[in-house]
């Protein structure tokens, strides 16, 4: 209307997507999964509603098209939250120890003693458990009531797993589950694994996590270029937190060749390709950029992407929970509004993915 603008805009999508580029106010990557979570948005259960940042997060998710959001919580505290944010959307807003959730509540805690009446639990104990928001919010997604479940901003993550475990429980043919984080680096989107569960993953563990965490990769439309990480360069050390890994690149060299991974390797050998390709050039990984480090324990994965996070301010998205049966991810403790966005439509497209091998199998 001004005359400013010298070209007519046919998609405004498209538009948006360029100024948004041009400003550097968001990242490519991010801004592709949001868009892929809003071509088949799903139902996603946030369990812990009755904080701000968690409502925050679920007023963007439904206002975006990335989700449908189902506010787990304290009702009064909810509406009262959403009045102050002018969270005015119709919105699914369920209390799991209200009197109208009751008969919800025993359908749950009916099938919940039915997974666990021969590990010690009665039929008094799983109406009790069903009244916690996790066991809740996790027993909607294993009956089909939700698509995905979102919780652990205000938890420790070993107490919001546990109800994970015991309802949703790991894949066919998974031995053990595993968590990664993408993180949005300067140098372009870096996997590092296991950051949440295992802490000390002997070979044939962490030749696995380096499998689904090539699979997850590729979820996102990013080809896995996987670095073994040690504090040893290819067998310069015989101790056994060296040789593991040694052990690990050997299985997987054996059993999936095509799979683009190498090591033992040292982090900073990993992530510049002159420095391997001058010292190390018959690895599989010279010439090529690492997208994927598998660190040899937890302490050395946490440690590792909160430092990246904190010193570079690199944003991350995860932890990403690999192997679970249905889609179920749990946040680090206080996680940003971004950081619950971003993982809510990493939940959508685990949905959408589950969703489409199902129906595959079929």
């Amino acid at each position: 209307e001004s005359g400013v603008a010298q070209e007519p805009i046919t998609d405004w999508d498209k538009y948006t997507e360029q100024l948004l580029s041009r400003m550097g106010s968001d990242n490519k990557l991010v801004r592709l999964l949001l868009n892929r979570a809003r071509t088949n948005p799903k139902r996603i259960v946030f369990a812990e509603a009755d904080n701000i940042d968690v409502l925050k997060a679920a007023q963007i998710v439904l206002e975006e098209g990335i989700g449908i959001p189902i506010l787990l919580g304290r009702r009064d505290i909810i509406e009262e939250l959403m009045e102050d944010l002018g969270f005015d959307q119709p919105c699914m807003i369920i209390d799991p120890k209200s009197d109208e959730e009751k008969s919800r509540r025993d359908r749950y805690a009916g099938e919940f003693w039915k997974l666990r009446h021969r590990k010690g639990t009665t039929e008094f104990d799983a109406g009790k458990t069903l009244r916690q928001r996790n066991y809740f919010a996790a027993m909607m997604v294993k009956l089909g009531d939700a698509d995905a479940l979102i919780t652990g901003v205000a938890q420790s993550y070993p107490i919001s797993v546990r109800p994970m475990m015991e309802i949703i429980g790991k894949a066919p043919g998974v031995d053990k589950i595993a968590t990664t984080n993408l993180m949005i680096t300067s140098r372009g989107p870096l996997f590092v694994s296991d950051t949440s569960i295992n802490i000390n993953p002997d070979a044939l563990e962490l030749a696995k996590i380096a499998q689904m965490t090539g699979r997850t990769a590729a979820m996102f439309g990013i080809s896995p270029v996987i670095a073994m990480t040690s504090y040893a360069n290819f067998g310069s050390s015989k101790h056994p937190n060296a040789t593991k890994v040694t052990e690990a690149v050997k299985y997987l060299h054996k059993y999936y060749p095509d799979l683009v991974v190498d090591g033992e390797l040292q982090t900073d050998f990993a992530l510049n390709p002159e420095l391997l390709q001058s010292k190390f050039p018959f690895s599989k990984l010279a010439g090529k950029k690492v997208n994927t480090l598998i660190f040899p324990n937890l302490e050395s994965a946490n440690s590792s992407y909160k430092m990246l996070k904190e010193l570079n301010g690199v944003d991350s998205i995860g932890p990403i929970m690999m192997g679970m049966q249905k889609p179920v991810h749990i946040l680090q403790l206080g996680a940003s509004v971004d950081e619950i966005v971003n993982m809510a439509a990493v939940a959508v497209i685990d949905a959408q993915q589950k969703e489409k091998h199902a129906s595959k199998k079929q």
